[in-house]
């Protein structure tokens, strides 16, 4: 493993680096990977961002948005800057399977691997890790990895600030998830002494919607979901044909979930989506319902207590009636 000392030693000078976060990047992959490059940019290394796949438009106002390179769009290149990096850092993900096929470029490649994270039971291959399931944000840990790691407050600027928010914003749910405690808050207004605008940040992030996910939401609402009082618990499901009716692009199911979780009662929501390749859920829940534990036991993933996600190779309606047969194994949990 890598000390911290030995972690300053290296970034002293300028080193290749390449940052990286998990496929279908959110708001606070991109967040904590654009503010650390923003950072390390600052400290004269030459920095490569690298997602494993696309991610949402309506992210892609951030600072240093055009400097990322996506892999599946440029794969020679990606593979070129992993090997010929020093420092890989590995942020808002816990096993290189979370990044596809770019894991195992990562996995092989001589550069010393730093791992950012807040997931549950991480994989060993990192040389450097900052973890911590208790932080609301891989964005939290990179404001920590600055200030208290690295001792220079003063490395983040407007950018970085701007960055570091919104990861923190979009993975609290605005701030309103458990571990959004009163040190989160005090993150958050520092950033914002620091420059970022957080009136501005939430208008481009959820006042940023097209017509077509407007209208894939109210159908959704209108005709997609299901309440089940007896569980406490709703559902949202969505098929191919009706992504493709809607035009649906990458992030636009993004917080679908939330809106049946909203509804008054509901201890946990499943969005329920038929992708090409498989089946993916993404489940939230409020108080201690493990969320994470549906996933992880059932399909094929793990997460947050109360925000988790999974997959599965059957048929959507298998899916939906295999998600049904287990609520009642979580009746008292559900309805207090």
């Amino acid at each position: 493993m890598l000390t911290l000392t030995e972690l300053k030693s290296l970034l002293a000078t300028p080193q290749k680096i390449v940052i990286t976060t998990h496929h279908k990047p959110d708001g606070d992959a991109m967040g904590s990977s654009l503010g650390l490059y923003g950072y390390l940019i600052q400290k004269g290394h030459h920095v490569k961002v690298i997602t494993p796949t696309d991610y949402p438009v309506f992210l892609h106002w951030m600072p240093n948005n055009s400097d990322v390179i996506i892999f599946t769009e440029q794969q020679e290149k990606s593979a070129k800057l992993v090997d010929e990096a020093a420092i890989i850092f590995c942020l808002d993900f816990n096993t290189l399977s979370r990044i596809n096929e770019l894991g195992e470029l990562v996995r092989t490649a001589s550069a010393k691997k730093v791992m950012i994270d807040h997931h549950l039971e991480p994989e060993d291959f990192d040389d450097y890790r900052n973890w911590d399931i208790n932080a609301c944000a891989a964005a939290q840990l990179v404001y920590d990895f600055i200030v208290n790691q690295m001792e220079d407050e003063k490395g983040i600027n407007k950018d970085v600030a701007t960055c570091l928010y919104t990861g923190i914003m979009t993975d609290s749910a605005s701030f309103r998830f458990p571990l959004a405690t009163s040190n989160v808050y005090r993150i958050a207004a520092n950033l914002i002494d620091l420059g970022a605008e957080h009136w501005k940040i939430h208008q481009l992030v959820y006042d940023n919607a097209s017509e077509d996910r407007l209208r894939f939401l109210g159908y959704c609402l209108s005709n997609k979901l299901e309440v089940f009082h007896e569980f406490n618990t709703a559902i949202i499901t969505v098929t191919k044909e009706e992504l493709a009716k809607y035009h649906s692009a990458t992030g636009d199911t993004e917080g679908v979930v939330n809106y049946a979780l909203s509804i008054n009662g509901i201890r946990l929501a499943a969005l329920i989506v038929e992708r090409t390749d498989k089946v993916k859920l993404s489940l939230r829940s409020t108080g201690d319902f493990p969320a994470n534990e549906i996933c992880k036991k059932y399909f094929n993933g793990g997460g947050h207590r109360n925000a988790a996600g999974g997959a599965s190779e059957k048929t959507l309606t298998e899916v939906i009636e295999e998600f049904k047969s287990i609520l009642p194994e979580y009746k008292s949990q559900l309805i207090v």
